[in-house]
């Protein structure tokens, strides 16, 4: 089946009669996208904000005609811009992805490799991840700060807690590399489905990652603490964190903004020390002794 996209830009304010007008005339779906580069960072629970500047994409078959679409919308400029429409060329969506998704390598010997590649055989270590449901993929920065420090500190013989663990990529990387148990955490139930989906395409017992949601997590400590959340829970997580490590326990975190350095610094100084911080594309990564 093809189809065809229709673009639009406008203010919020405009979004209620925009959405209905795509979707009177068709569309299958309407996504949202920053028209001017204004991240909505750590929105409250049940909330779904949106930007000033919004660009619309309507999906429509590619047979129904939205000459009048067209025209209505653009009666309504100028609140209303940008108008145009373009066909999606039909392919193979599955095989797309793939022809973009290349190895990755992570400080000097840690690889993410996507499942239609095969790894060499050598003494690297490799992950075997796809894009799926859950965040991580080692793409994003914060992903890839955290997959560095555990290629330069593998924690051989260690517990490891991977505390929102999305994909699961920072808890599989931990037990690649040496690790005895890596349990991972996350508020979202398909999170842990990922998790559990990606261990068993490493080949890896899920008896050595066990899974949980937070409220279920055991209390006993750990040697070694990853969490690549957002700030605002980071903050509020430093001494319930403090209390999941052992003294001495090494402690990773990273969805940090350059901007939210030093209310993560405060909130976790009482706790650990050194803190050190490594910085990439405008986020950090925050790694700390438990005092």
């Amino acid at each position: 089946m093809s189809w065809k996209q229709l673009f639009c830009t406008c203010h919020r304010e405009q979004e209620p009669i925009v959405t209905q007008l795509l979707e009177a005339a068709g569309a299958v779906s309407v996504c949202y996208q920053d028209a001017e580069d204004n991240p909505i960072l750590e929105p409250a629970i049940n909330t779904t904000p949106l930007w000033d500047s919004i660009i619309f994409t309507g999906l429509f078959d590619s047979n129904i005609n939205l000459q009048s679409t067209i025209e209505i919308l653009q009666k309504l400029n100028p609140q209303i811009q940008a108008i145009r429409t373009e066909d999606l060329v039909e392919q193979v969506w599955e095989r797309a992805w793939m022809d973009d998704y290349k190895p990755m390598l992570f400080g000097s010997s840690l690889w993410i490799y996507p499942s239609h590649i095969s790894p060499p055989d050598d003494k690297n270590t490799y992950i075997i991840l796809d894009p799926g449901l859950a965040f991580g993929t080692g793409t994003h920065p914060t992903t890839a700060l955290c997959l560095e420090w555990l290629d330069q500190n593998p924690p051989l013989g260690k517990t490891v807690l991977d505390y929102g663990c999305g994909s699961g990529i920072l808890a599989v990387a931990a037990l690649k590399l040496g690790a005895i148990k890596a349990i991972a955490t996350d508020i979202d139930p398909q999170a842990i489905t990922a998790t559990k989906s990606n261990a068993k395409l490493n080949a890896i017992d899920l008896a050595l990652i066990p899974l949980y949601l937070p409220a279920e997590l055991p209390k006993e400590p750990v040697e070694v603490l990853l969490a690549n959340i957002l700030s605002g829970p980071l903050v509020e997580l430093a001494e319930s964190f403090s209390m999941r490590l052992k003294k001495g326990g090494q402690l990773v975190l990273s969805g940090i903004l350059v901007a939210q350095e030093s209310a993560i610094i405060t909130a976790y100084a009482p706790f650990f020390d050194p803190i050190e911080v490594s910085h990439l594309d405008g986020w950090l990564r925050i790694n700390a002794t438990r005092a």
